[in-house]
C-alpha cells in the first residue's frame, strides 16, 4: 500500500551544479523528508518539506551519546531518461538492522523504501544526466530527547537528503593504494561492527589519516583481538582473487552486510566462480602476493561500486596487486553492476525500481 505524505514545495530553488562539476556530498536538493517518533505515538507525521537547517537543543541526545544511524543508496537516470533505484528495499531493511543494534525503533521498511521514491520524484530534475553521476540518498535516524543521561531516547527523527554525484574518486575506476593497520581498531566482536552507525566512522578517522600521511588511499582495517584477520577496507567490504577463488571475509558481526557485496556475490555466482566468504589473514594475502596467485583485490560499496586495489602495505613491505591496474574481473564486476544501475543491462534479480516521475502541467 503507498503511503500519502504531505508536501510542500520550496518557494526558493536553488541553481543546480553543472553535471561536470559535481563534488560527492558537496551540494544538496531543494527539499528533505522528515519523520518524527515519540514513546507511546509511534513514527508520526512522514512529510517532504523544504530543504532546511534542524534546530536542535544543547542537550539534544544524539549530540552527547551518538545514537545515530544512517544509510545510503542511489538514484541514477538512464540513457532512456527513466529514473532508477538500486535494491532500495533492502537498504531500507539495514537501516532497520541499524536501528535494533542502536535500541532505536525503527521505521517500517517499505514507508522507509517509499520515502526514497517520492523524495527522489519531487527532486526529479536534480538526477544528473551523465553517465557515472547519479543522485546519492542519504536517510538517517537521530536521538531527539532533550536531556542529559546515558539510556534509549524516547522521541527520534527519521529524515533523508539527496545529494547529486559525481565520481567517488575523481581520478576514476584506477587502482588505490592501501595500509594495513594493526595499530588501530575499527570494530570488535559484539560491537557495531555489523551496524552503519555514525560511530563507525568517527572511529576511523585517526587510522584514515596516518594511511594519508604515508601517501596510502584507504585503510586495511584487521580483526580488533588478534590483528591478523582482515574485515574491510575503509569503508568498505573487500574482495580478493587468490588463484581461481574470490574471497571475501563472512559476516560474522564486526563487518557490514554490504549491498553491493551481497549483489557482486551473486553475479559471481550466477557466472560459475568459486567463491568462498570465510576468514582470510593478512599473511595468507601478503603471501599470495609474492607468490604471484593474489591476482586482483577491491573494495565495494555504494558509493564508488567497485574500488580496484593496485597496491597494499603491511609492516613496512608494499605489495603490488597482480600488476598493478584494475584486473579483468574487477573491470567486469564494475561494468556489470553499473549497467544494471543505469538500465543499459538485464537486471535479473529484479534489483532495480522505478520512480514515478510526476508528469508536468
Amino acid at each position: 500500500m503507498t503511503a500519502s505524505f504531505s508536501t510542500t514545495l520550496t518557494r526558493t530553488p536553488k541553481p543546480r551544479p553543472d553535471d561536470a562539476a559535481l563534488i560527492f556530498g558537496k551540494s544538496f536538493t531543494d527539499h528533505m523528508f522528515l519523520m518524527d517518533y515519540e514513546d507511546g505515538k509511534g513514527w508520526h507525521d512522514p512529510r517532504i518539506v523544504p530543504y532546511a537547517p534542524l534546530v536542535l537543543d544543547p542537550a539534544t541526545t544524539v549530540l552527547h551519546y551518538a545514537q545515530a544511524v544512517f544509510d545510503g543508496l542511489k538514484a541514477f537516470r538512464g540513457p532512456d531518461g527513466a529514473i532508477r533505484l538500486f535494491r532500495a528495499q533492502r537498504h531500507a531493511e539495514r537501516l532497520g538492522k541499524s536501528c535494533a543494534g542502536l535500541c532505536i525503533p525503527a521505521p517500517d521498511a517499505e514507508l522507509v523504501r517509499q520515502s526514497f521514491e517520492a523524495l527522489v520524484a519531487v527532486d526529479h530534475e536534480w538526477v544528473p544526466r551523465t553517465q557515472g553521476t547519479a543522485l546519492y540518498i542519504r536517510p538517517i535516524v537521530i536521538a531527539t530527547d532533550v536531556m542529559l543521561g546515558v539510556h534509549p531516547s524516547h522521541r527520534y527523527t527519521y529524515f533523508v537528503i539527496c545529494s547529486p554525484v559525481g565520481a567517488y574518486y575523481k581520478e576514476g575506476v584506477k587502482p588505490v593504494r592501501i595500509l594495513a593497520t594493526d595499530t588501530h581498531v575499527r570494530a570488535v566482536q559484539g560491537g557495531l561492527g555489523e551496524l552503519k552507525a555514525a560511530a563507525n566512522y568517527a572511529a576511523s578517522l585517526a587510522a584514515q589519516q596516518e594511511a594519508e600521511r604515508q601517501g596510502y588511499t584507504q585503510v586495511l582495517w584487521l580483526d580488533g583481538v588478534e590483528r591478523r584477520w582482515i574485515d574491510e577496507v575503509g569503508t568498505m567490504n573487500i574482495m580478493m582473487r587468490i588463484g581461481d577463488e574470490v574471497v571475501t571475509p563472512p559476516l560474522a558481526g564486526t563487518i557490514l552486510d554490504g549491498v553491493t557485496r551481497n549483489s557482486i556475490l551473486t553475479l559471481l555466482r550466477d557466472w560459475g566462480m568459486a567463491v568462498s566468504e570465510r576468514r582470510v589473514s593478512i599473511e595468507e594475502v601478503m603471501q599470495a602476493g609474492r607468490d604471484g596467485t593474489l591476482t586482483e583485490m577491491w573494495g565495494t560499496g555504494t558509493a564508488a561500486v567497485v574500488s580496484p586495489i593496485g597496491e597494499l602495505g603491511y609492516k613496512g613491505e608494499r605489495m603490488r596487486i597482480g600488476d598493478g591496474n584494475t584486473g579483468a574481473l574487477t573491470r567486469k564486476l564494475y561494468d556489470a553492476i553499473v549497467g544494471i544501475q543505469y538500465g543499459t543491462a538485464p537486471d535479473p534479480h529484479g534489483w532495480t525500481s522505478t520512480v514515478q516521475v510526476p508528469v508536468e502541467a
